[in-house]
């Protein structure tokens, strides 16, 4: 499993953590059942909501980390290796270019960004400002 696998799973996203099982008292899944599409087909995964899990892991973190605009801070928040080499095989799990694996700064950059456009493509909830 690479290391975004990972960071889904912790945050409750993709298919693993879909089929995970549901707290008691909760639906199957652990999302309440959707409508369902025509064709007898269910909708998408329900969102969830990204800001709201790290803020509450953030409240319960004894460092302050700035996880909003720093990839070391984020990975540390989720309890994940954020070494150099930790990120340069994300950054390179991603797909990061090649010339901004040469200078750290500039990976970090790319990397925070595509993991958090990573995040909303799979299901995670992360508002237009920590996009863009």
């Amino acid at each position: 499993m690479g290391l975004f696998s990972t960071i889904l799973e912790k945050l409750g996203l993709g298919a693993k953590a879909q089929a995970a099982p549901a707290q008691p008292g909760a639906p199957a899944g652990g999302t309440a059942p959707g409508p369902v599409a025509e064709g007898g087909a269910t909708p998408a995964m329900p969102l969830v909501d990204v800001v709201a899990r790290l803020e509450g892991l953030a409240a319960a973190h004894p460092e302050r980390l700035d996880w909003k605009v720093s990839i070391v801070d984020l990975l540390k928040l989720l309890g994940l290796d954020s070494s150099l080499a930790a990120r340069k095989e994300l950054a390179s799990e991603l797909g990061c270019p090649a010339d901004k694996m040469g200078d750290s700064a500039q990976m970090n950059m790319w990397l925070h960004k595509t993991v958090l456009q990573k995040l909303a493509a799979n299901g995670g909830n992360v508002p237009k400002e920590l996009l863009d």
